[in-house]
Order: C-alpha cells, then sequence, then structure tokens
C-alpha cells in the first residue's frame, strides 16, 4: 500500500486531487487546471460569438447535453464557467487534462460503456456536485482512492458493483476513464505482490484533517471540512502521516455493516466537501 500515491483533500481542490490519484503522480496543478478552463472559455465565447444557423446552435447544445446528461455539476454564476475561485473546475476541465494524456472520459450511462463488467476497466471518476473521486485499478486490484479518506481504501473486484451502484444511487455521475494509463510504481508492485489491508482508511475532518484545528462536534459535521490536510506534495499511503489508524475491516465484507458505513461515509464526505465549497472561510474560523 505504501507505494500508491494518495493525494489528501486540500480546501475544494478535489478535482486535482482526483486527476492526480487516478495517473498515480503529481501531473496537474490547480494552476494548470485553472489554464485548462480559461481556454475552454475562451473557445466557448469564440463559438458563441460567431454568427450560427438555429440548426448548429441546437447541434452543439444537444452535443455538450448529452456529455452532462448524468451529471450533477453545478454551473458556477462567475465569469468563468469552468472553474472558480474556490477550486472548483467542470466536467468539461477533466475531460480536456485527460485528453492531454491520451485518456478518455466516457459517461457509464452511453451506449459506449453498457452493461459491461466493471472490473475490465482500469479507472472512474466520480462527481457529485462540488466533489470527485477516483477509482483505480494497480495491479489486479482496485482502490478507492476519494481525497476525503486518509489513505487508499482496498475494493474487493465483487464490492466494487456494490461502490459503484451505491454511489450512482447517492446521486454521482460515473465517467470510465479509458486509454493507456502511464506507468507507475504501485500498478508494477502490485502486479506481483498483492495488497492486503486488514482496517480502513478514515474520514478526514477534525483534527484528523488539520492539525492543531478544534475538534469537530457531531452538530458542526453539516458545516465541517474545519481546515484542510496540509499538502505534502502528493503523500504516498504511509509515507509519514499515519493513514492506518481508526480503519475498520473492509477487505472482503459484503455486510449490511460495509452498505450502512459506506452510506455514512459517503453523506459525511458529500457534506465536508459541499461545505469547503460554499463556506471557504469556514478553515479560518
Amino acid at each position: 500500500m505504501e507505494y500508491i500515491f494518495h493525494e489528501q483533500q486540500e480546501g475544494a481542490l478535489c478535482a486535482v486531487h482526483c486527476l492526480n490519484s487516478l495517473l498515480q503522480g503529481q501531473y496537474f496543478t490547480p494552476v494548470e487546471l485553472a489554464n485548462i478552463a480559461q481556454r475552454l472559455d475562451e473557445a466557448e465565447m469564440s463559438v458563441l460569438s460567431q454568427p450560427m444557423e438555429v440548426e448548429e446552435i441546437a447541434t452543439s447544445i444537444n452535443q455538450r447535453v448529452r456529455f452532462n446528461s448524468d451529471s450533477e455539476t453545478p454551473r458556477r454564476a462567475s465569469r468563468s464557467k469552468n472553474c472558480d475561485d474556490s477550486g472548483f473546475f467542470s466536467v468539461q476541465v477533466i475531460s480536456e487534462a485527460l485528453s492531454f494524456m491520451d485518456l478518455e472520459l466516457i459517461n457509464s450511462r452511453s451506449g459506449r460503456v453498457g452493461g459491461e463488467n466493471p472490473t475490465n476497466e482500469r479507472g472512474f471518476i466520480c462527481n457529485y456536485r462540488v466533489h470527485w473521486l477516483a477509482l483505480r485499478k494497480l495491479g489486479n486490484q482496485w482502490f478507492n482512492l476519494n481525497s476525503l479518506l486518509s489513505g487508499p481504501e482496498l475494493v474487493s473486484d465483487t464490492y466494487l458493483s456494490v461502490l459503484l451502484a451505491q454511489l450512482r444511487s447517492d446521486g454521482y455521475s460515473i465517467f470510465v476513464v479509458r486509454g493507456v494509463y502511464p506507468g507507475c510504481v504501485a500498478d508494477d508492485m502490485l502486479s506481483t505482490t498483492p495488497a492486503v489491508q486488514t482496517v480502513r482508511p478514515r474520514l478526514l475532518h477534525g483534527d484528523d484533517a488539520s492539525p492543531g484545528s478544534d475538534r469537530l462536534t457531531a452538530d458542526a459535521l453539516a458545516v465541517a471540512l474545519q481546515g484542510a490536510a496540509p499538502r505534502d506534495s502528493g503523500r504516498r499511503a504511509g509515507g509519514g502521516q499515519p493513514t492506518t489508524e481508526g480503519r475498520s475491516a473492509t477487505e472482503g465484507r459484503l455486510s449490511a455493516d460495509i452498505d450502512t458505513d459506506t452510506d455514512d461515509d459517503l453523506d459525511l464526505a458529500l457534506a465536508m466537501s459541499l461545505d469547503a465549497h460554499i463556506n471557504p472561510q469556514s478553515e479560518k474560523q
């Protein structure tokens, strides 16, 4: 597990963390994604400023609707439609960034994906409103690389289908990422030596998320993300920070306990991510 690259949450930069964890390296920075967003904004404005026939306008709109038909990503009331000051980036930015790596983002509800076995894929990106998370196959095993977790979470092949169904039920849009992924140490090591995880990574909040921050109470969880975890240049699991404390057994479980824990964790993670976007000043309180 120590070979797996996993970025922990900083502010509302989950899109950056999601991409880097999926690709297993520091491939993108917030500035680089902001530059992509700016180019997309300029391209969109250029298209809108050109005289177009009604049919051309309808085709352009339909193409965008088809790409985002399953996405809950909200539009921002700002000068840019593809990013904002909090660190949010749109699905178009994610797709464009992946295209630079010769990877393609495909909506799982499109006809190109259908009902194929998810274990045959290499990676997924999941989005609900302002939160992005990555699921990645390394070696022959799957890992949940959510930046709101203290470390990677091992996911069995059977539980992968359950997890994806649960995410979709909770309102997440699921995207398949296809293409030739860049090589990484984790993929090489886990191909020969599979990972074993006995306890589950904890959700980052309160004292766990930021040393010195006030401990969150149950009433405060709904307006949480009290200070983001300090960025450690893309820390790897086990790399200097305790990433196994407080985890509960996860691998191989397909019981009611897992479903209940997953629901609770997803609700908490979403509340934390939403607050980081809606109340960015809460970190200073």
